[in-house]
């Protein structure tokens, strides 16, 4: 295993930064006016954005800011470790193709010209090591280019050339495009990483308070191990499990839906014969919602910390693609999820966690404010009647979003849920060849679904909307709020994720290859508690009834039986509802057109208006005859917060409950939920004397409040 975490070493450190700056054009007036003074000149000014401040600055703003506030230190011994070359731009033309990830020709080029080396050729392609590599379509550049952020081992380099010394010598640090680091720092696969430090704890023959790992619990006696219940096989739940198994738990593992091989079938019962399993579809089964989705793993906690490398790294081991490690944008797609989630399982069966599938959670036991156990049932009977009582030292609640029978739950053992900030909006589809089109331009036959030198193209967009861009806003209502694309899938489909017959709502998927004739993102509008206190909705689930209410609306509006409503963006845009027939979609259980304006509140519809717009400004084409509107999309994250200790993990109203990833309100897509069931694994084991140490010592900082990011 430890020679595969090391295929394709990736390290701690990278940045992005650009020089560029707006400035505002000035243009002299012609001076023939009578009335004015021949002394004096008039200026035109072009109206200038106004700036975004705090909150309101994209993810990409703020880490300019940043970088420019950096400070650089001296290096003194340049001849030692590794420097960093970022920004490193190939054309697409002298580039082997986005599934090359060594050292070609063309890149060597673009290291010799930061060396200022005049010879490209004889610089040995070995010492350098490909860290990140992603596509830059900007219409800004002449050229779309893949851009590489890559690593240099000095020592090896000067030992095969050593004439290379006169130019290290006068590299000098450069924000966001030059760094050096004194030492490699590689991080290992999650398993790898515990093992090696139990390893170094035996051969050191550290014992007691000298040692950070222990395979007793003080808390229960010698050779007595504690009994933990994780309820969900999501990415918060496996690495939760993972990492108590590994560190000497007891791990029982509840998973209400099925493995992914039964999964599979359920899916296609739906698919086809629109029978929808409650417990086990789109949102309940083996790997959570995310399994039949796009797969994506890009997040913004820390694309290079040690934790997300780590959970990278694991997946990896498991049978990921190693390119995961060095992709831009890396994704899986649900064709990869399968066999990875097998792989998983087994791992874990091997390792003594017992998993239950088919396996629902009901209640919690508790006993003098202390959780004790579980009470179950078997979904697989449709009366519930084989219930039983599995009782445990701690229960990991690690449940998606979507199980809002066990937020009802939770209330009734007074456990504290608040409200929480989502978003809700509708999901727009266009042809997978116009998408090409308009960011490609010229090469966008260089896709060849998926096959191609570039990947398959998608976007990211994001608008905000005030007071002065909405005619009906008044200051009673919220002043500012953001539209933005979410879960884009480029060659993908849409898909139902209803979990009740009653209700409809959608969300998209693609396979690894993104081979589909449509790409399609959600266009998603914040909400908050002053959205849901409009509707009438209140208390600690007021998001859920709020997003209820919407896919009941698409559910009536769709005329039942998962038909789902939809409405070309032009007829959107305008109000109006054609009576020729709508473009084909990607959606297989039927469409109805409808007018949409019918689904939302004025101000949601109105923010989805403008929002549209602008993208077409950023995008020319994105509104299109071809392009189509879905309603309705809810699920973003999810609309409650379970209240627990920032240290320990554990509730705050409930001692033994641990609430955990996605549905907890604490992640927001797989590689953050499962960063979370990672610290939170070592945080239960901690309380039980399983692991004595730091982790944030071993992993880095934990990340806090990644439920819901407004851009």
């Amino acid at each position: 295993m430890a020679m595969a975490a090391k295929a394709l070493p990736s390290y701690l450190y990278s940045s992005n930064s650009s020089n560029s700056s707006n400035s505002s054009l000035r243009f002299r007036y012609p001076e023939f006016k009578p009335s004015i003074s021949p002394s004096k000149i008039l200026r035109i000014q072009c109206a200038k954005r106004s700036e975004r401040k705090g909150k309101l600055r994209y993810p990409s703003e703020k880490k300019k800011i940043k970088l420019k506030t950096k400070t650089l230190t001296d290096v003194k011994n340049k001849d030692e470790g590794f420097w960093r070359l970022s920004k490193l731009g190939v054309p697409v033309h002298k580039d082997p193709g986005k599934d090359y990830l060594g050292i070609s020709d063309a890149l060597l080029e673009e290291i010799a010209k930061v060396l200022e080396f005049p010879v490209a050729s004889m610089l040995p392609p070995e010492v350098f090591t490909v860290i990140r590599k992603s596509f830059d379509s900007r219409k800004i550049l002449k050229e779309p280019k893949f851009v590489y952020t890559v690593d240099m081992d000095v020592k090896k380099l000067l030992d095969l050339e050593p004439r290379m010394w006169d130019f290290v010598s006068q590299l000098e640090p450069e924000v966001g495009l030059v760094e050096h680091m004194l030492h490699e720092k590689v991080t290992g696969d999650l398993i790898t990483i515990i093992r090696d430090f139990q390893r170094t704890d035996a051969e050191k023959g550290l014992e007691g308070d000298h040692s950070i790992f222990s395979g007793d619990s003080c808390r229960f006696g010698r050779m007595k191990k504690p009994n933990i219940v994780v309820v969900g096989s999501g990415p918060s739940g496996l690495f939760a499990s993972l990492v108590l198994v590994e560190l000497g738990a007891q791990v029982t593992l509840i998973e209400r839906g099925q493995a992914v091989e039964q999964r599979g079938r359920d899916i296609g019962a739906l698919v086809v014969r629109r029978i929808l399993q409650l417990e086990s579809n789109f949102c309940f089964g083996e790997g959570g919602a995310g399994t039949w989705s796009d797969g994506k793993l890009v997040t913004r906690i820390g694309r290079n910390s040690d934790s997300v490398l780590a959970v990278m790294k694991t997946l990896v081991q498991f049978g990921a693609p190693p390119n995961i490690l060095v992709d831009g944008k890396p994704h899986l797609g649900t064709d990869r999820l399968i066999p990875l989630l097998r792989n998983f399982r087994q791992h874990l069966l091997e390792s003594g966690v017992t998993i239950k599938f088919g396996t629902r959670v009901d209640d919690l036991l508790v006993e003098n404010g202390q959780v004790v156990g579980v009470r179950v049932s078997d979904t697989r009977h449709e009366l519930h009647s084989s219930s039983q009582n599995l009782g445990c030292d701690a229960v990991v609640l690690a449940v998606g979003h979507s199980a809002r029978d066990i937020y009802e739950m939770l209330l009734s053992h007074h456990v504290e849920l608040v409200p929480k900030d989502f978003s809700v909006g509708l999901r727009i589809e266009h042809p997978q060849e116009l998408i090409n089109s308009i960011l490609y331009s010229t090469f966008a036959t260089e896709v060849q679904n998926g096959r191609g030198k570039v990947p398959v193209a998608d976007y990211k967009l994001v608008n905000y909307v005030d007071e002065e861009d909405s005619r009906t806003a008044t200051r009673s209502e919220e002043t500012s709020r953001s539209c933005y694309s979410f879960c884009m899938c480029p060659g993908g489909q849409v898909v139902l994720t209803s979990t009740n017959p009653s209700e409809l709502c959608i969300n998209g998927m693609s396979f690894s290859r993104r081979a589909s004739r449509w790409a399609n993102a959600a266009l998603a509008v914040s909400v908050s508690s002053k959205d849901f206190e409009a509707l009438k909705c209140h208390g600690p689930l007021a998001g859920v009834e709020f997003q209820k209410e919407f896919e009941r609306r698409a559910a009536k509006m769709g005329g039942g039986n998962f038909v789902v409503p939809v409405q070309t963006v032009t007829d959107f845009l305008e109000n109006k509802l054609s009576v020729t027939s709508v473009p084909q979609s990607s959606y297989r259980l039927g469409v109805k057109a409808s007018n949409l304006h019918e689904l939302f509140p004025p101000h949601i519809t109105e923010a989805l208006q403008h929002s549209i717009s602008m993208f077409d400004k950023e995008l020319p084409g994105f509104i299109s005859d071809d392009a189509l509107l879905h309603g309705v999309e809810t699920r973003t994250s999810s609309p409650v917060k379970i209240l627990r200790n920032v240290d320990t993990y554990e509730s705050m109203s409930l001692k033994g409950l641990y609430p955990i990833g996605e549905g907890a309100g604490y992640a927001g897509g797989i590689v953050s939920a499962s960063v979370d069931g990672l610290y939170a694994g070592f945080a239960v084991a901690k309380y039980f004397d399983l692991f004595k140490g730091d982790i944030e010592l071993i992993l880095g900082k934990a990340h806090r409040h990644t439920g819901f990011v407004k851009y």
